[in-house]
């Protein structure tokens, strides 16, 4: 028999684009599968693969870059509570590229991610964001473990990037993200966890 209530917050969270309540992608609300074009001073970098667009005083979009992952930032929110090397630098380097800006595009995938992120590429001045940030050896491409999001000649070129660019002097993020999570957990134990 089919649970009422879960169905009915399934319904909700797929209407607000935060995926199902098993963690799954959503469908995008926003156009997909096309390019629309953003406003450069509407674009927030929040590290070197998270940007935010303020569409509206009320409409914030969060982007999830597709093609990359680069190394964290600072996030406590998120179980991360210090920088991981060459975060910093990722993040300065994509605020770097977004300052110089005069044309911004962005290119979303059909589905967000399970945080209800969009999942997009970045098109900066008609060069691909994830292509600079791997070129600049600040991201490893991660379609290899993610697939091409239904934008296979983006994810090509980040493919292209990655392998021009070869090995980079950091931990993968993902592996950095998990044993910042158990750091994060045993200083919260503690109670030594760092004060947003």
């Amino acid at each position: 028999m089919t649970n009422p209530g879960l169905v009915t917050l399934v319904v909700v969270a797929s209407m607000l684009g935060v995926g199902d309540a098993a963690g799954q992608p959503a469908a995008q609300r926003r156009p997909a599968l096309t390019r629309v074009a953003v406003p450069v001073a509407a674009v927030t970098v929040d590290d070197g693969d998270t940007v935010e667009i303020r569409w509206t005083p009320t409409d914030i979009e969060t982007v999830r870059i597709l093609g990359i992952d680069a190394p964290e930032t600072r996030h406590l929110e998120h179980n991360i509570p210090f920088d991981q090397p060459f975060g910093p630098e990722a993040r300065a380097f994509g605020q770097g590229v977004l300052a110089t800006a005069r044309d911004v595009v962005i290119l979303r995938a059909a589905t967000t991610d399970p945080f209800g992120r969009s999942l997009a590429y970045l098109l900066v001045d008609g060069r691909n964001y994830s292509v600079l940030m791997v070129s600049a050896r600040l991201a490893v491409e991660s379609v290899t473990a993610f697939g091409d999001n239904g934008l296979p000649m983006e994810a090509a070129a980040v493919m292209a990037a990655a392998k021009v660019a070869g090995p980079v002097a950091f931990e993968p993020p993902h592996a950095y993200r998990s044993r910042m999570r158990d750091v994060a957990e045993w200083l919260k134990a503690r109670r030594q966890y760092p004060p947003p």
